[in-house]
């Protein structure tokens, strides 16, 4: 019988965090009775977050399926969780740092089997100006390049009808930097049945600091990552 759903988690160096997140997690889809695994993605972290997950993969044996790898970056880690995960009816992805809540998720689940795709709009955002700027010019490339109707891109909160993206999945270059991104631009090219929820987003103090001590290089991925965007567009409309 094919599983219902996988939760795909890509995790870089969370050990504060991380036992609260995966136990939310099972605690809900547990509650919502659904057939589920938990794929977590370690990739590469550098602190204690590898050995705190075998813990919780020992811990819940049922419930986690945990893959180690080498730092790949989070693109690349999240394109990879979905292609390694296609035997599931549905496919659903959200970080690892608690930004945005598990409780949301059962909101997106009631209304499923109405839609291919559902995806979150963070409101209320507690971060940096410059990652606001982006988040609004990613919307803005995908609205001309792909089509409107999507607001917040790149929304790290998504549920995607498994056999609906699996294409989309396998066609997206391994190496890209917000695979996100160019999935929520095509659901929107091909006409997907979409829809949307607010939730509520809050970023760490401490990824505050960090990210507004790196604009130079938030520029230059940002402006790499658009180029990205733009480019598959176009080759697609080849």
């Amino acid at each position: 019988m094919k599983i219902q759903l996988y939760v795909v988690i890509p995790v870089f160096n969370e050990e504060e965090i991380i036992k609260a997140v995966v136990e939310d997690w099972i605690t809900l889809l547990n509650k919502l009775k659904i057939s589920y695994k938990l794929k977590i993605f370690n990739d590469g972290s550098t602190d204690s977050t590898l050995e705190e997950l075998k813990m919780l993969k020992n811990h819940y044996p049922n419930c986690i399926e945990l893959i180690d790898q080498k730092n790949s970056g989070h693109g690349p880690t999240i394109l990879r969780s979905y292609r390694e995960s296609l035997d599931s009816e549905w496919i659903f992805q959200v970080d690892s740092d608690n930004e945005i809540k598990a409780h949301y998720f059962e909101d997106f689940w009631k209304v499923k089997d109405n839609y291919d795709f559902i995806i979150g709009k963070r409101v209320n955002r507690n971060s940096p100006v410059f990652r606001k700027i982006m988040t609004y010019f990613s919307y803005l490339v995908v609205k001309y390049f792909y089509g409107k109707g999507i607001k917040d891109v790149n929304c790290p909160y998504r549920l995607m009808r498994t056999n609906v993206f699996k294409d989309i999945f396998m066609n997206i270059p391994d190496d890209t930097f917000a695979p996100n991104i160019i999935i929520s631009g095509m659901a929107l090219r091909k006409g997907l049945n979409v829809n949307s929820f607010d939730i509520e987003f809050n970023t760490s103090v401490n990824k505050v600091s960090s990210l507004s001590s790196n604009i130079t290089k938030l520029a230059r991925i940002s402006v790499n990552s658009f180029l990205e965007i733009i480019n598959y567009a176009r080759k697609k409309e080849l």
